[in-house]
């Protein structure tokens, strides 16, 4: 849009953004632009359309996205990575959003545990398979014709079935002339919008690029590494079956690392301090791993190390501005897809209802921020309280016996079971999952393993195999 036709509309608009609380709110024509169409850009104009239409407000929304989610591979990357936790599966369904079948990779029914002295099954609290393993993307390089269809991909065709527009194109930066937002592509196009929405996540220098807007400093972050390796269905299925396995090494630098079947993929995540081509070879040597890893596979087709956001931005929005996912503030290192799709309709309301300043986005969108940080603050805790396990042998031996005895027995308490159910998951805030852990009855039988665990023989096994 040239600048004349851009500043007409501009002049169009301006009777219409100077009688809200705080001069500033969407009306009829409004224009909104997000930038970035993962999940929290998609959940975001979902909610935002369908918001406007039950009041009748006719806005547009522009989803800024160069990717394409059809492509396997870097040029339709949205880094391998997908998980699903089965409470936003139920959120989603009461939402009316169904996952299809293409979609999901694998329903995963449970979590095994690798340690150096066993390994333990976790079946779901409730039984049900109701977890689901995806690709954010179109999935890995050297995917091919692939049969599956994107989660982000997805998530798009449901803004767009609600009236969003997606725009193949790169934001270059933005510029503030009145306190209008201008978006900018490298051709030198530009043009207003009445807000814009930023939603590129971390892995992006886009944070930088908001024309000196006051928001806070780029969110803390750290890298993950993930691997995909190619096998075939059935030997995935011997070696991982239903499971996403999980492994707690006692590995300088490690936090944990994982492998979630996909079909004939097997996405490897891993999560730690400075991680380096040297963790990663001590992680696949080691036995506990190489005991799960799927012969014949092809070694990694494809690998990449995303930064994860670790800390909030302190104020994600400022005037016609909003952060939202991994871009203002998401769970420590669980349920990121969940942390989208919590702040991104917050935002959407605080945008339709009540408002598109600063004011309006502090009291509205604010709180949903907030009740994220704080939690995180305490699964911070929790991951350093659990690190005294990950180093100490009598506790893993107590983690190990406590799980496995609450799995063989029908109608016994899981209160081990289930903190590491919802650790793993992400499916509970860590508030509830710190609340479980003070219970009675995890102290008093966490305190008599730890007994048992001094003299482990004749303590029996987990799934077979000894704890020593």
């Amino acid at each position: 849009m040239g600048h004349e036709a851009g500043q007409s509309l501009l002049d169009s608009l301006a009777p219409y953004v100077q009688d809200a609380p705080g001069g500033m709110c969407l009306k009829d024509g409004s224009r909104v632009a997000v930038i970035g169409g993962g999940p929290a850009g998609s959940f975001f104009a979902y909610f935002l359309l369908k918001m406007a239409k039950s009041i009748d407000l006719a806005v547009e929304v522009d989803i800024f996205e160069p990717r394409s989610f059809r492509r396997c591979g870097p040029g339709g990357c949205n880094h391998c990575g997908g998980i699903v936790s089965e409470s936003l599966v139920q959120i989603l369904a009461t939402e009316g959003i169904n996952l299809p079948p293409d979609v999901v990779r694998r329903g995963i029914e449970a979590y095994v545990v690798h340690t150096d002295v066993g390994s333990v099954r976790l079946e779901s609290p409730a039984r049900e398979q109701r977890i689901a393993a995806l690709y954010r993307g179109n999935g890995p390089r050297e995917g091919g014709e692939s049969q599956w269809t994107s989660f982000d991909g997805f998530l798009q065709g449901l803004a767009c079935r609600q009236g969003a527009r997606v725009l193949p194109k790169l934001v270059s930066g933005i510029e503030w002339r009145g306190g209008i937002p201008w978006v900018q592509d490298p051709d030198g196009g530009e043009s207003p919008y009445d807000l814009v929405v930023v939603a590129t996540g971390v892995n992006s220098n886009f944070l930088g690029l908001l024309g000196g807007k006051d928001v806070s400093s780029k969110p803390v972050t750290t890298r993950t590494f993930i691997c995909e390796f190619r096998s075939n269905r059935e030997e995935i299925a011997r070696s991982l079956g239903d499971a996403m396995h999980v492994f707690l090494l006692d590995i300088p630098r490690l936090e944990f690392g994982a492998f979630i079947p996909k079909g004939e993929f097997v996405t490897m995540c891993m999560l730690g301090d400075d991680l380096d081509q040297e963790l990663v070879d001590q992680f696949l040597a080691a036995p506990e791993v190489r005991r799960c890893f799927p012969v014949g596979s092809v070694p990694c087709v494809c690998s990449c190390s995303p930064l994860i956001n670790l800390k909030a931005s302190g104020r994600p929005f400022a005037d016609r501005l909003l952060l939202i996912g991994d871009s203002g503030v998401t769970r420590l290192y669980k349920d990121g897809i969940g942390a989208a799709f919590r702040t991104a309709k917050a935002a959407a309301a605080a945008a339709v209802f009540e408002g598109i300043s600063a004011e309006a986005f502090e009291r509205h969108y604010g709180p949903s921020c907030d009740a994220i940080a704080r939690d995180n603050g305490i699964g911070k805790l929790m991951f350093e309280v659990s690190a005294v396990f990950k180093h100490s042998r009598i506790a893993r031996r107590a983690m190990l016996r406590m799980t496995r005895r609450e799995q063989e027995r029908r109608g016994a308490r899981p209160h081990m079971s289930s903190m590491l159910w919802n650790m793993f998951t992400g499916s509970a805030p860590y508030r509830e999952i710190f609340k479980g852990s003070l219970h009675p009855g995890f102290a008093a039988g966490l305190v008599w393993n730890l007994v048992l665990g001094v003299f482990p023989r004749g303590a029996g096994s987990a799934n077979g195999k000894e704890i020593q």
